[in-house]
């Protein structure tokens, strides 16, 4: 039996943050650009909260994109250590209903852990059809 993979093992670690204060169309910018789901919402070094696609689109639905982003972040978000298992993150992530977990050492975030960073794990002996 193989031994479970770590969350630090798969997490990405170059952190797109940003500040409450930031606009929404600041944020989605900068996610656009850096090519990422989302942004971790940190004051003095801790995780303050989390902004999705998600967020964003909620936010355009209701014609409302002019405000900041601690407006339409998900406060206090759940959240996982870097040593647990990419399975116990699955679970938080299924339960939750969300798509990104932010990954915590110390209290403080290092990482960020997507659904299609955990499928890569659950998939990573399969080629795609059969190549």
């Amino acid at each position: 039996m193989t031994e479970p993979t770590a969350v630090g093992d798969v997490m990405a670690r170059n952190l797109l943050t940003v500040e409450q204060s930031a606009t929404l169309v600041e944020v989605a910018a900068a996610m656009t650009a850096r090519q990422v789901g989302a942004a971790l919402v940190v004051a003095e070094g801790r995780l303050r909260g989390i902004v999705t696609e998600r967020d964003v689109l909620r936010a355009v639905a209701s014609g409302s994109v002019d405000g900041h982003v601690s407006g339409w972040m998900t406060a206090d978000p759940e959240t996982v250590e870097a040593d647990e298992s990419t399975q116990q993150a699955a679970v938080v992530m299924i339960h939750g209903g969300f798509r990104h977990l932010p990954v915590l050492e110390g209290g403080r975030p290092v990482g960020i852990v997507s659904i299609r960073d955990l499928m890569r794990v659950a998939l990573e002996d399969v080629s795609p059809r059969g190549v």
